[in-house]
């Protein structure tokens, strides 16, 4: 069962996500909040498998509680999605570095609502990877890129080959493909790239990758 909080302070928004959640017999909507307080409250407290979190909330808004979240090692297992619209591209940006796990657009439709929970559950994929890939790769270019550091001279030359293609938005399908892999082997490339580099998903490992300048946008063609 996935258990889901629901961060957002317009009531109605929160009604409608749970209505959707509601009918599907794996998932349970174990706790609502009306801002970022009330969010990390509950997450301590329910320990749920994925946090859907709005950006723009009273008291203390999606950012801060995403990173006070992220940062609680008691938390580990809690993945924080951003629920956001276009026009806070800035604040998404910020919350995927503070280590939201990926995010959905408030209007998304409700297949793709169910299927971004459960992927944030399992861990293993941005959710709306072209969309995320689109946003980190603007965004991405506004930072000054160092030069790859010590974290990244412990990849072997096919683990920097798949962060590479992880961080161009390819699920581990796409990799086996690509590099002529099983599917197993591919995942087994990222899990140890993602143990290695000590990120938390594979949101994480794409911010690293643009933000160390391995890749940068259009970096896969």
């Amino acid at each position: 069962m996935i258990r889901v909080v629901l961060a957002d302070d317009q009531t109605l928004v929160r009604a409608g996500f749970r209505s959707i959640l509601a009918d599907e017999d794996d998932i349970d909507v174990v706790g609502e909040a009306a801002d970022g307080v009330q969010a990390v409250r509950l997450a301590r407290e329910l320990r749920p498998d994925v946090v859907l979190m709005d950006i723009r909330m009273p008291e203390r808004d999606g950012l801060e509680a995403t990173r006070e979240i992220v940062s609680d090692a008691k938390l580990e297992g809690v993945r924080v999605v951003i629920l956001t619209t276009f026009d806070v591209d800035d604040y998404v940006y910020g919350a995927l570095r503070a280590g939201a796990s990926g995010f959905l657009v408030k209007d998304t439709e409700p297949m793709e609502l169910l299927h971004g929970v459960r992927v944030a559950a399992r861990g293993d994929a941005l959710i709306a990877p072209a969309v995320t890939r689109r946003l980190i790769a603007e965004f991405a270019g506004r930072v000054k890129r160092p030069e790859p550091g010590p974290r990244l001279n412990a990849l072997t030359d096919r683990e920097r080959e798949v962060m590479g293609l992880v961080g161009a938005g390819l699920s581990n399908d796409e990799i086996a493909q690509r590099l002529v892999l099983s599917p197993a082997t591919a995942k087994t490339h990222v899990s140890r790239v993602m143990t290695k580099l000590d990120v938390r998903d594979r949101a994480q490992l794409v911010i690293l990758a643009y933000e160390s300048g391995m890749i940068t946008p259009g970096w896969l063609g």
